[in-house]
């Protein structure tokens, strides 16, 4: 008696875990690619190949994210707005507190950056280093120079997950919209992302990818937030130039780190070199 009751709260146990995993809804599942399908795949824009900031638009080599005044409402570059006048993201009164709050705090030499953590999304997106697009049916994956972090983009037909599990660079799910490609972006945690305004849970990331010509591309950024902003904010756009002869190189971040923070959060070097030939 004793076993079948064991059995029986086994079964309901496993049965709650999947339950949970699912999000309580049926769980897509992908199928394997057809022949139909890498044809149609041939027949999308060409987004393959390595892609750098081009100067001049948005970016480039030495150029990383802005960091604005919160409480001005200045996020990662201001958007402009009618009659090309420059304008910050609107946030609520609950978030624009907490943007003064994050203004009037001196930014530590202590922080995520200076210990290898990566920009979260979209931070990562605008980082001074070259990405590469990959094509498969159902997919477009970034790998990305910097960090060497890597996003995926399911274009496959299953929906933006109900509870996802934060993350740096959240759960992305596209379709194709003509030629452009439209990604979803939920499940954020709370990291750095090259915004300078604070952000709930809540928050999503619209982002809009489009060949402008046979080398160049296009990428336009939304966020919507109902909790920290009261409308809408879109991110200057970012233009990326192809270079078809380029490879992504390593990047270690932790490689002949001899940087650290005493205990009082005061960054310092180690100027001895222990990977230098002795003399």
């Amino acid at each position: 008696m004793m076993r079948t009751t064991q059995l029986i709260l086994l079964g309901s146990v496993g049965a709650a875990l999947a339950f949970s995993q699912s999000g309580g809804a049926k769980k897509y599942t992908p199928k394997a690619p057809s022949a139909a399908d890498w044809a149609a795949l041939a027949k999308l824009p060409d987004f393959t190949g390595v892609w750098e900031a081009a100067l001049g638009g948005g970016g480039g080599r030495g150029r990383g994210a802005a960091r604005g005044n919160p409480a001005a409402g200045a996020g990662g570059g201001a958007a402009r707005g009618r009659g090309g006048a420059l304008a910050g993201p609107s946030l609520t009164p609950a978030y624009l507190a907490k943007a003064k709050e994050m203004a009037a705090q001196p930014r530590p030499e202590e922080n995520e950056t200076a210990n290898c953590l990566p920009p979260g999304l979209p931070g990562i997106m605008g980082q001074p280093y070259p990405m590469e697009f990959l094509m498969t049916p159902g997919l477009v994956t970034i790998v990305i120079e910097a960090y060497s972090q890597v996003r995926h983009i399911y274009t496959d037909g299953r929906p933006l997950p109900e509870d996802p599990d934060p993350t740096f660079y959240g759960a992305s799910v596209g379709r194709w919209e003509g030629d452009a490609l439209v990604a979803e972006t939920v499940g954020f945690a709370q990291v750095p992302r090259g915004l300078s305004f604070p952000y709930s849970d809540k928050m999503k990331i619209l982002e809009r990818f489009k060949l402008t010509d046979a080398d160049t591309m296009s990428i336009e950024t939304t966020i919507v937030d109902p909790e920290a902003l009261t409308a809408p904010y879109s991110m200057p756009p970012r233009t990326l130039k192809r270079h078809r002869g380029w490879t992504i190189a390593e990047y270690i971040c932790e490689e002949n780190n001899r940087n650290f923070a005493d205990p009082n959060g005061k960054a310092g070097i180690k100027l001895a070199n222990p990977l230098a030939s002795p003399r």
